[in-house]
């Protein structure tokens, strides 16, 4: 249970539910070329891609602002995307299965 009292202004806690949402990233951009050279690695398996401009709605630049993770327990995600994508192919695998489409 969270405690009672906001620790940031960018804390969501909320006085009806019961639990906080924070958001657990690298605290720096990855660009998309890289995480889909990531995904291609850990599926063993080139993408088919379509190379265009961007799109309305695309944004140029994200990351995950994990501040207020730290605030609350003072932990610092430290995983490289290309073993946090490794990890979560493996974690599928084994919950879903290896389907190949």
């Amino acid at each position: 249970m969270p405690g009672d009292q906001p620790v940031s202004e960018q804390d969501n806690l909320s006085p009806v539910a019961p639990f906080r949402v924070v958001n657990i990233g690298a605290s720096r951009p990855t660009p998309l070329m890289e995480y889909i050279a990531a995904l291609e690695t850990a599926l063993g398996i080139t993408a088919q891609k379509n190379l265009m401009e961007m799109q309305a709605g695309d944004v140029p630049a994200t990351w995950a602002d994990t501040s207020l993770l730290n605030q609350l327990t003072g932990y610092e995600p430290q995983v490289p995307v290309e073993e946090g994508v490794a990890r979560f192919v493996t974690w599928y695998r084994a919950y879903y299965g290896d389907a190949q489409g």
